[in-house]
């Protein structure tokens, strides 16, 4: 008899199955509102809307992967190694990595659609205070 507890739990995670991004995307309601729908090892998988600007912020001990699946993003950059006014800008099929501790502005003009690929339990707006934009860690979509 095969171990069905290991399979539903791979399952739950987003393994083994494929996944629709455009389908989860879809249904999410507002913007900076990142939801779960993968998990690899410790590293979670997030879809999300953006719109507008979000806030400065940092994660002093992660990367942060961006990847744009439809839309626009600008990214600014602040800190050590980056000129003033530095910033990346991601069209569809292209990402970034945003290094550890860097401070980062994104900002969408018009509503962008991404993936994300942080560790689990990374808080959305960085290390510092939480505020109106904070989202809940593990919010499977």
């Amino acid at each position: 008899m095969p171990d069905t507890t290991t399979t539903v739990t791979t399952t739950t995670r987003g393994q083994g199955q494929s996944i629709d991004l455009a389908g989860k995307i879809a249904l999410i309601d507002g913007h900076w509102q990142p939801r779960v729908i993968a998990e690899m090892n410790d590293y979670q998988f997030k879809v999300v809307k953006v719109l507008g600007q979000f806030q400065w912020h940092r994660h002093s001990d992660t990367d942060e992967t961006f990847i744009v699946l439809d839309g626009e993003l600008r990214i600014a950059l602040r800190g050590p190694g980056y000129a003033e006014g530095h910033a990346i800008v991601l069209r569809a099929g292209q990402m970034a990595v945003v290094p550890r501790g860097v401070e980062h502005k994104p900002c969408a003009l018009a509503e962008t659609r991404l993936l994300l690929i942080e560790p689990r339990g990374v808080v959305n707006t960085g290390d510092g205070d939480g505020d109106e934009r904070t989202v809940q860690n593990d919010q499977w979509i």
